[in-house]
């Protein structure tokens, strides 16, 4: 256990065993996993990953998956905003209740969390091993930070009470971008042209880079070699391909050195906000597909770069994690640690 999370109603024991649907639902792809858990460990029992867009709803890809079977209970963590039970996904268009999809399946208990909280509750059941040192730090008692960048930009908090951890989402990624210098301003100035509000997300996520990759061929007029474009055009994840080829091609080597800054950026200011003094985890798809690109040593510079909070920012560890099954077990303990 990385954090020690509290312990909810678990009402479960080594003379039960019980199966638990867990969910990671995103705007581009959905990853599910049913488990046994014994009281003390959970084993997959199953596993698939869906394309979100394939589906009109959850309730049809849940059929797909289970079949005929009924779990004892479910727990999805989902991009947006929960209010009472419901969510619209930020970047699908699904509005999922909980409260449908027990009717569902025998009235079992169903828990809808953001994403982010339950990548905050899998940190319960990670190792060191499931994670990247970017800066070692010191590790004061305090709180912690998440940060997530993917389809979209996930920010969460865990607060500590001195026995034990409380994650608590946010929706910060959605919070305004704020431009450093004269470059920063062109490439707000251009996003507020194409999208209006301009956003961390826009920029610190798959999309935020192809959008970065775009600014700097059209206004900064970089190169963009004919045959990247050419596989652009038939390839279903620019962004991939953009950080592929950082190591020889310039404009994507700029467009990723922009990328991690920003993150490095915001991690910082989300450490402020939640004074995460025992540490700033980076999770998502991104990063651990590209730690040949994180200079530690650049990346943390930009991570301190706050003026008067430097001091503070420099004893604070950051980390990426580096185990993509991070949501869904936090799903599954969630499951059998609810809030309620």
């Amino acid at each position: 256990m990385l954090i020690p999370l509290r312990t909810g109603k678990n009402d479960w024991s080594a003379q039960h065993t019980c199966t638990l649907l867990a969910g990671d639902i995103g705007g581009t792809k959905t990853n599910l996993a049913l488990y046994n858990y014994d009281g003390k460990t959970f084993t997959l029992l199953k596993e698939d990953k869906y394309l979100s867009k394939d589906y009109n709803s959850l309730g049809k890809m849940l059929t797909d998956f289970l079949g005929d079977k009924v779990p004892d209970r479910m727990c999805f963590g989902v991009a947006g905003p929960v209010l009472n039970g419901k969510v619209k996904i930020t970047n699908v268009p699904w509005t999922i209740d909980s409260n449908e999809i027990a009717h569902l399946y025998n009235n079992i208990p169903v828990h809808l969390i953001n994403d982010l909280e339950t990548t905050a509750y899998g940190l319960a059941v990670l190792e060191e091993k499931d994670l990247h040192t970017i800066h070692k730090g010191k590790h004061i008692p305090g709180n912690w930070g998440i940060i997530a960048p993917g389809t979209g930009l996930g920010e969460a908090g865990i607060y500590w009470d001195g026995k034990n951890a409380h994650p608590f989402p946010t929706e910060g990624g959605h919070c305004d971008f704020a431009p450093r210098t004269e470059p920063d301003l062109e490439l707000f100035t251009y996003l507020q042209r194409k999208f209006g509000h301009v956003s961390w997300e826009r920029l610190i996520s798959g999309p935020g880079i192809f959008t970065i990759y775009e600014f700097l061929r059209d206004l900064k007029e970089m190169d963009a070699p004919a045959w990247l474009t050419d596989k652009m055009l038939v390839h279903d994840d620019a962004p991939a391909l953009i950080s592929e080829n950082a190591d020889t091609v310039p404009i994507c080597a700029e467009t990723m050195t922009l990328f991690l800054r920003y993150l490095a950026i915001e991690a910082a200011n989300l450490a402020l906000k939640v004074k995460a003094t025992a540490g700033i985890f980076i999770g998502g798809g991104i990063m651990p597909k590209n730690l040949k690109l994180v200079d530690s040593h650049i990346f943390i510079k930009w991570f301190h770069d706050f003026g008067r909070m430097k001091h503070l920012l420099e004893d604070i560890p950051v980390k990426i994690i580096l185990n993509d099954k991070t949501a869904l077990l936090g799903a599954a303990w969630y499951a059998i640690n609810p809030n309620e």
